[in-house]
This record gives structure tokens, C-alpha cells and sequence, in this order.
């Protein structure tokens, strides 16, 4: 299996008998222009091996044998950039498409499935966005109107077992028919596969708060014992030995400092408040992405 972008050569899937296969892939060396570029940091700094790219977080944790593609990686954000360009791209020239259709091998589906794919934002108060992702959902089309949904396993084993290879154009047009009938279902379908996702994101979520309110004391905290620790520092008592400007001027400095301690309790009060409500009842914000039918050989 293989990701393709733009005109360059395609990402190669690791091999079958690697733990990540299916979900890290290796740049090829034929990258050109300066998408070459995206190959920065991919060799291991100590054995000098080619690493592969994964797209997850939790993939490259606790590892240094693969190369994390986040969003700021050059390769993401190029792709990024092409992805935005290309939808402002007047019709009749796109080079990309929203629906794809690709075959799968017979043993990996009973018969032709599809799955949509949404972004997923969580917007917090004040319009804070707290999280962004790509979710998916669909099911297995039964008798060209139906769809038997499949659980978030069945859906990401679906797309990994998808190649590269597309399906006849019969088998296109009779997609497109069944269209009319499976848009309802796959709706519904990532309707609930959002509310699952929300639901398990809230201790996710409540964390990540906990988390802010500790910096936040943490913070302001040390702020307030340096300017204390500063207050007590017997250097500054020696006022006798100071001409009236450099006095002024230390009076003027410690004024600003026991000025901005006594400021520190109500700052901390605001600052957590304002965390709470961040975090308070969010949004979720559901926007279609892309739809991917996946055909048996047998049926493509």
C-alpha cells in the first residue's frame, strides 16, 4: 500500500512483518523540487538507519525508530498548503477529487463498503478551539440501499487493507447510484461515531484543564515568591549610602513590586476562571470531508 502526494513518487508502506504496518510509511528518495526537503530528520542521529513517517501521537511515543509527521512537519505542511490550494482550484482543473473508490482484497470484506470522512473541532467559550481531528465511519452496503455499520476497529481495518488500485468504471456508475440511499445512513452513521468520540474525550478534556490551572498556579506562584524573595533582600536597606534619585527610584521599584504582589491573588482568581470557562460545555463542529468506497476484487 502506498499514500500518493502531489506529483511526487508515492510513501511506501513498511513491510508486512513490521509492528507499524499499515500505519507508518517510508519517503522515497525520488522527492523532488522542494518537497526533497521533507526528508530532513529522518535518519536515526546515532545509527544513521531511514526512519519511517507515522501520523500519530501516540504511535511515536516512547519511540525514536520512526519519525512523528505532526502538524508543523514539513511534509504535513506542504501537504497542507496543496490541499488548501487545490480548494480554490476552478472545476474542470482540480486534481483531487472528494470521493474515491478503491478495491481491497477479498479475504479483508465480505462485500463493497464505504466510509465518510469528517473533521471533527471542539470549540470551547470564546470560541476557543480545544481539539481538531479526523474521524471516520461507515458500514458495509447491503443490497445497493442499506448499510450495516461498522465499529471504529472495522472501519480503520477497511482502510488499511485498501490499495492503490481503482475500480472498474462499471463499478463506479453503479456506486454513484446507490449514492441517493447510503447518504442518510452514513450521516446518521458519523453522527453517532462524533458522539463517541466526544464522550471519551471528556476525561481527555478535564485533564488537560487540571493541567492549565496548575501551570497557571505554578506561574504565578514562583512570581510571587521572587518578587517576596527580592522585598527581603537586605542590599536594598541600605538606602543611607543611595544619592535622592537612585532613592526615588527604589521607592518607585519596590511601590511596583508590592503593587504587582498584592495584584497576584486576584490575577490567579481571573486566570482560573478563565480556564473554566474555556473548557466549559464545548462545541462540537462537524464538517464532511471525503467519502471512500471500498471494493472486494472480486466485485471491483
Amino acid at each position: 500500500m502506498a499514500l500518493q502526494i502531489a506529483d511526487q513518487p508515492p510513501l511506501l508502506a513498511v513491510p508486512a512483518d513490521h509492528p507499524l504496518t499499515g500505519k507508518a510509511f517510508f519517503l522515497p528518495q525520488g522527492l523532488r523540487g522542494s518537497w526533497m526537503y521533507c526528508n530532513d530528520g529522518i535518519l536515526h542521529p546515532h545509527t544513521g538507519e531511514i526512519r519511517p513517517v507515522v501520523f500519530d501521537h501516540d504511535l511515536a511515543k516512547g519511540r525514536d525508530d520512526v519519525v512523528l509527521a505532526h502538524l508543523n512537519h514539513r511534509l504535513v505542511s506542504m501537504a497542507l498548503r496543496l490541499l488548501r490550494a487545490e480548494v480554490w482550484t476552478p472545476e474542470g482543473r482540480k486534481g483531487l477529487h472528494r470521493v474515491t473508490a478503491r478495491t481491497v482484497p477479498n479475504i479483508a470484506l465480505e462485500g463493497p463498503a464505504v466510509v465518510v470522512h469528517a473533521r471533527l473541532v471542539l470549540v470551547g467559550g470564546e470560541g476557543i478551539r480545544l481539539h481538531e481531528e479526523i474521524i471516520s465511519a461507515g458500514g458495509l452496503i447491503q443490497d445497493g440501499k442499506g448499510l450495516r455499520r461498522f465499529n471504529v476497529g472495522d472501519t480503520r481495518s477497511a482502510l488499511e487493507a485498501g490499495t492503490s488500485k481503482e475500480v472498474s468504471a462499471k463499478t463506479k456508475d453503479e456506486l454513484k447510484k446507490m449514492w441517493h440511499k447510503l447518504e442518510t445512513p452514513l450521516v446518521q452513521a458519523m453522527e453517532a461515531r462524533m458522539k463517541d468520540r466526544i464522550e471519551s474525550m471528556q476525561k481527555l478534556l478535564e485533564e488537560r484543564k487540571q493541567k492549565e490551572i496548575q501551570d497557571t498556579r505554578a506561574v504565578l506562584n514562583e512570581l510571587k515568591v521572587m518578587i517576596e524573595r527580592e522585598l527581603a533582600d537586605p542590599d536594598y536597606q541600605q538606602l543611607e549610602l543611595w544619592n535622592v534619585s537612585e532613592r526615588d527610584q527604589y521607592n518607585r521599584n519596590v511601590a511596583a513590586l508590592r503593587l504587582r504582589l498584592k495584584q497576584i491573588p486576584d490575577e490567579l482568581e481571573k486566570e482560573i476562571e478563565s480556564v473554566n470557562k474555556r473548557y466549559a460545555d464545548p462545541q462540537p463542529r462537524l464538517f464532511p470531508v471525503a467519502v471512500t468506497f471500498l471494493v472486494p476484487e472480486k466485485f471491483a
